[in-house]
């Protein structure tokens, strides 16, 4: 997980946990379930209940892989019955020790038309998170249960049982890898003008960034020398430093990005996942309208009104 000082971005965690497995309160559907969603500083934001709680705004993350939510705020723990709560140890980005957390397995979670009981909820005890302005994260509800698109234009992701009801036929399909869960697929990056590299990329819709290049001794790219040093974020393990700088080219599914603005993170703090040469955040995806399908390793994506934006840095 990695937390921007300012913003929060979130990053593939490890839980030492089981994982509970939950029961969806939805039998087959005749239509697809609708959440509603706002964009804050390049994220995805679904308001969402725990317990019967008022809505809370938590994150939309392709990398939380568990049904249930992890709260940032440990004031959280008056939403659950301690009684039956357990400590974890929740580890992330950054490089220092494991933080603690509270974790039930009982919760109830509500967000759009869907209704999910037995779910994890965890609580984290770990100072870095307690300032952060949204409330947590969310992921697996969705991406682990149905084909999830999401329609930035519309700000309203919808939950399919199956592909086949998705008529409009001007999507790209892009072959995807499925690892730990997670979608990497294959790109093409020109971090030097003139030597395009083919890389592999993972999906963080939790990172504000629209990509991030992991540094590292055997890395496929030169890294630049004009970039600008920076702290990039705090994640649950600790600070991450690292720089910024602009890749010229990146393309995937036949669709060119240029002038990307671009985090080099050093790849032992940033991200545990094996045979990744970066990261895709949401900044990058929210320029598509986009279905990531998991059953079939496959995401289709479709320009939408964003494509063309440039790319910044979120407000703060």
């Amino acid at each position: 997980m990695r937390i921007s000082p300012w913003r929060s971005a979130c990053q593939t965690f490890c839980l030492v946990i089981l994982l509970a497995t939950a029961s969806i309160a939805q039998s087959s559907q005749a239509r697809a379930l609708s959440v509603p969603f706002t964009i804050d500083r390049h994220r995805v934001i679904i308001p969402a209940s725990v317990n019967g709680s008022k809505p809370l705004r938590l994150i939309l993350d392709t990398g939380l892989r568990f049904d249930g939510v992890y709260l940032f705020h440990r004031d959280a723990v008056n939403l659950i019955d301690t009684a039956g709560a357990v400590q974890v140890q929740v580890g992330g980005a950054g490089d220092g020790a494991p933080s603690t957390a509270t974790m039930i397995q009982t919760g109830r979670l509500s967000f759009g038309d869907v209704e999910i009981r037995n779910q994890s909820i965890i609580i984290s005890h770990s100072e870095h998170t307690q300032s952060f302005p949204t409330d947590g994260i969310i992921g697996w509800n969705l991406f682990g249960h149905y084909i999830v698109e999401i329609d930035y234009d519309r700000q309203v992701i919808l939950l399919h049982d199956t592909v086949e009801v998705i008529s409009d036929s001007g999507w790209q399909v892009i072959s995807v890898e499925m690892k730990k869960d997670l979608p990497f697929l294959q790109v093409t990056v020109e971090v030097t003008a003139g030597e395009p590299v083919p890389m592999v990329v993972y999906i963080d819709l939790a990172s504000e960034e629209a990509l991030e290049l992991l540094v590292r001794d055997d890395q496929k790219f030169r890294t630049p020398d004009s970039l600008t040093s920076q702290l990039l974020g705090v994640g649950l393990s600790g600070e991450i430093y690292g720089e910024y700088g602009r890749v010229g080219h990146v393309n995937f599914g036949g669709y060119d990005l240029h002038h990307v603005r671009t985090a080099f993170a050093p790849a032992k703090t940033r991200s545990k996942q094996e045979g990744a040469d970066g990261i895709f955040g949401n900044d990058m995806i929210r320029r598509f309208n986009v279905i990531f399908d998991y059953p079939h390793t496959r995401l289709y994506i479709k320009p939408n009104k964003s494509f063309a934006d440039p790319f910044e840095a979120p407000a703060p």
